[in-house]
């Protein structure tokens, strides 16, 4: 059973059963992160941290696709999409927030799938997005809110940096540096909406309304 083949330009195109593989694993990783966790002194379920992290990654899903600005050879400016992801991690910690970053990852390369190499699947999707879980470090940290969202977004810029730099530092611009060429790439638009996002989410009424949205969502 093949689960991807190769295309013309060199890249592979992922099969119906290899579409079919991926969205069980991400199935797989976002059920586990919501109840392979240790039960409360009540032993309580994790039914309300399912239904939060299943709404964040619908939310980062639907806002991935409304761009403002979507570059040639992929990354766009989206409309808060990685905030979403960073939100799961900020409620629950670093342990759930990297199992649905993960599946989140997978989602992006089962509708939106560019891949010309496993290492440079793994760059891109399952690192790339899975470092957006980082947001967990700063789960109880005061501020965690902006500290694990900058951790997050650089993260991934760190993995999609790599990936620029391996596996398509060959696109740069004659005469230009590969490494600076994937940093500015890359940067352009996961720094230019982080920084939208940062600015967005230190507004007094909407950081008052996320604190509020993370007590319901820790709430037992």
């Amino acid at each position: 059973m093949s689960l991807a083949v190769l295309t013309k330009d060199g890249s592979y195109s992922l099969t119906g059963a290899g579409y079919t593989v991926l969205v069980l694993i991400m199935l797989a990783l976002l059920l586990t992160a919501c109840y392979i966790t240790k039960a409360d002194q009540k032993g309580k379920t994790g039914t309300r941290r399912l239904v939060f992290s299943a709404m964040a990654m619908a939310l980062a899903f639907v806002t991935s696709f409304i761009r403002f600005l979507s570059l040639p050879m992929g990354g766009s400016i989206t409309l808060f999409s990685m905030f979403f992801i960073c939100l799961i991690g900020y409620w629950y910690g670093l342990r759930s927030g990297l199992m649905a970053a993960v599946a989140y990852g997978i989602l992006q390369m089962v509708v939106d799938p560019y891949i010309i190499s496993i290492p440079q699947m793994l760059c891109d999707y399952i690192f790339a997005f899975g470092a957006l879980g980082l947001s967990g470090v700063f789960s109880r940290a005061k501020h965690g809110l902006v500290k694990g969202y900058l951790l997050g977004i650089a993260g991934r810029f760190v993995f999609s940096f790599l990936s620029g730099l391996i596996f398509f530092g060959q696109f740069a611009p004659e005469g230009m540096n590969p490494a600076v060429y994937s940093a500015a790439y890359n940067g352009s638009y996961i720094f230019t909406e982080g920084v939208l996002t940062i600015i967005i989410v230190s507004i007094p009424p909407v950081a008052k309304a996320l604190a509020k949205v993370k007590v319901l969502a820790v709430q037992e």
